[in-house]
């Protein structure tokens, strides 16, 4: 009785096939004349919790449908396509792993940028509020500057007519006050 090691889904497709080739439906379309299938008193299926070296479902099957290499040379096209195909499934898992590893580095990386911009762009966010608090500060010195601007513009055009005028009036010898009493 030679112990076979599968995956845990084979446990199901054994059943399966030995149930459609009992009832002439089976994977050939006749059973094979060394196929016998398993029965259920023949059959030794232990769970994945009870073996943990093959990571699947144990079959024995008492010599049903195996040859002496330990394949099932009714289901496999050749022998070792187990191995093959389990070496594809650890492969594969491990591809998956680092996959997974990868894009969580790069979520991750993706993440501490998204943060670092946050920061960048709040820190941004304040400079451009005060320099525009800045610039409303200059905006009102500048207009009061401009408003005092133009009331010395006015003061002095005002002043400078009145030296104009008391120019005027020291050349021709009178004051503003006489020409004032002569009218």
């Amino acid at each position: 009785m030679a112990l076979q090691h599968y995956p845990a889904h084979h446990h199901h497709d054994l059943l399966e096939e030995a149930f459609l080739a009992d009832i002439g439906f089976g994977y050939y379309s006749e059973t094979p004349p060394s196929y016998a299938a398993p029965s259920q008193s023949n059959l030794v299926v232990t769970s994945p919790e009870n073996d943990t070296s093959s990571g699947g479902t144990v079959v024995s099957a008492c010599g049903a449908g195996e040859d002496d290499r330990g394949g099932d040379r009714y289901r496999d096209g050749r022998p070792g396509d187990d191995d093959r195909r389990l070496r594809r499934k650890i492969s594969n898992r491990e591809s998956a792993r680092r996959s997974r590893a990868r894009k969580q580095r790069h979520l991750d990386e993706q993440r501490a940028a998204a943060a670092l911009l946050r920061a960048s762009n709040r820190d941004l966010a304040a400079r451009l509020r005060d320099a525009r608090a800045r610039a409303a500060l200059v905006a009102l010195a500048n207009a009061r500057l401009r408003s005092e601007g133009q009331a010395l513009g006015r003061r002095l055009a005002a002043a400078r007519r009145t030296l104009a005028l008391m120019q005027l009036y020291a050349a021709y010898g009178s004051t503003p006050a006489d020409s004032a009493c002569r009218r």
